[in-house]
């Protein structure tokens, strides 16, 4: 496995045996042929780990804790391991609860002085896991129950979580109180796969699991009463509950506010990859709170799903309206942030900023490398020749786009329409810009930032310095693992690298 991929763990050399005793079908599974070392032979004992930049090993759990949560494989282990490091946490467990209308969430149960903030603890976690990981509830207990043989009794703790239903223990809970407000929250449970009755009106959306495509099935569920935009600017329930009463104002326009600190340092501003929309910066947003850093996302027009008949438009419209938005927002000092075709939409902004005298200080081009023109130009041709149907059903098995099998043909059809046009968008941009570089290049400085197991960006670490035909200044900030799309599964480690270079 790449460094920082997880995957099972595997012992060699003389300290392997020769089997299990009078168990021939269990020998077979757990003892294989070295294929590097001949004759000799690897144990696998069914734990998961890694290797971390530092050379060490990480435990993370044994095989057979492993689950699948809204298309995610999730390590129990792992969460486990990092909830026993929060201080005040003498013993913890994770275990899967079944929600009403069959959905699956993460709890929590843990075992210390006393109990804990859930809103605190979920932070603490949110460091270091992916948003996908992260307990929906978290209860505390005197003591975990447990088995005969004094491990922890999980089947104790999944009934227990099932009793309990989703409201964390030590958090204030204000029921829905207006018919809107009920509509809602069993809208919420619909597409969360979480009891009615334990969403608060002052719950956030995407801080109860919502993701990206979540959102979308809210929208069209609520049958576009709130838009997608709308949703990202509302997530809370009881304000949307007031835009849908009409209380709150209907802004428009493509920057989607995630974050609005008051009297900011600076505004990063987010450009999604293809086919995807602004929420998909909602988690690396939340990892930003604190730092002084406005952050605003870009919902590109024709990617709402809820939205009646929008059409897409060309990356000279949506640069030259994102341009005109961050002057009118009074934005001087500005980051950009474009990940995989977005990285194309994030040069061309920053292009246009520049002659309007706005202080861009840096640019971040996120899973993304230039290549050359005639593979780009190649690969329009073939994205042209795909069926809307066939973009998405490729699209489905990638960690970006994990939900997508849970939405009708003519929804998943427009998420396949909207990548071709981003794709073919930021190929034929960045085509023309190598055939054809810049005369003048930016003056802020470009960072790259990959995870070191995605195999789009596998040559990284020489590669990054071709985007110096756009600039002077490139740097590498290599993420030890997340994929492609890393927004998503490492949200935390990618706002770390707009910290370390924000000031």
């Amino acid at each position: 496995m790449p460094l920082g991929a997880a995957g099972l763990i595997a012992f060699s050399g003389v300290c392997v045996g020769r089997g299990y005793i009078n168990d021939p079908e269990r020998t077979r599974q757990g003892y294989l042929a070295d294929p590097h070392y001949e004759g000799q032979r690897l144990y696998l004992g069914g734990d998961y780990g890694r290797w971390r930049p530092d050379g060490k090993l990480e435990f993370l759990g044994r095989r057979d804790s492993q689950v699948k949560i809204s298309g995610f494989r999730i390590e129990i282990g792992e969460i486990e391991n990092t909830l026993l490091r929060v201080p005040g946490v003498r013993d913890g467990a994770v275990v899967v609860a079944a929600g009403p209308g069959q959905g699956q969430r993460l709890v929590a149960f843990y075992s210390g002085p006393g109990p804990m903030e859930a809103g605190a603890l979920r932070d603490r976690l949110g460091e270091s896991l992916p948003w996908y990981m992260v307990p929906a509830a978290f209860h505390w207990r005197e003591s975990l129950p447990l088995t005969a043989n004094s491990k922890i009794d999980s089947k104790s703790l999944t009934a227990l979580a099932g009793e309990l239903g989703d409201a964390a223990a030590g958090t204030d809970y204000d029921a829905p109180g207006t018919p809107t407000e009920r509509r809602l929250a069993a809208a919420w449970a619909t597409v969360l796969g979480i009891a009615p009755d334990g969403i608060s009106r002052h719950d956030n959306f995407f801080d109860r699991g919502g993701s990206s495509l979540l959102a979308v099935k809210l929208a069209i569920t609520l049958d576009r009463a709130v838009s997608l935009k709308e949703l990202t600017r509302h997530p809370v329930l009881a304000d949307m509950a007031g835009l849908v009463d009409g209380k709150s104002e209907r802004r428009s326009g493509l920057l989607q506010p995630l974050l609005e600190p008051p009297g900011p340092d600076a505004a990063l501003v987010c450009f999604p990859y293809a086919g995807g929309n602004a929420v998909n910066f909602q988690s690396m947003a939340s990892a930003l709170r604190g730092s002084g850093l406005a952050v605003y996302a870009v919902e590109l027009p024709g990617h709402d799903l809820a939205a009646e008949d929008e059409p897409f438009a060309s990356m000279a419209r949506v640069v030259a309206q994102v341009t005109a938005e961050i002057t009118g927002h009074g934005l001087s000092r500005v980051l950009l942030w474009g990940h995989s075709s977005g990285a194309a939409f994030a040069l061309a902004t920053a292009m246009k900023l520049a002659e309007h005298g706005v202080d861009v200080r840096r640019v971040f081009l996120g899973a993304q490398l230039p290549g050359d023109a005639t593979g780009r130009r190649a690969s329009v041709t073939e994205l042209i020749g795909r069926s809307n149907a066939e973009i998405a059903s490729a699209l489905s098995a990638e960690s970006g786009y994990t939900e997508l099998g849970e939405l009708d043909a003519q929804h998943t059809g427009q998420i396949g329409a909207g990548y071709r046009h981003d794709c073919v968008s930021a190929h034929r941009y960045l085509a023309d810009a190598l055939d054809r570089p810049p005369v003048a290049k930016l003056s802020a400085p470009v960072t790259v930032v990959v995870a070191a197991d995605d195999p789009s960006t596998a040559d990284a670490a020489v590669r990054y310095r071709d985007w110096g035909f756009v600039a002077d200044q490139v740097d590498l900030h290599e993420l030890a693992g997340g994929g492609h799309y890393f927004l998503r599964t490492r949200p935390a480690e990618a706002a770390q690298a707009v910290l370390l270079r924000a000031h």
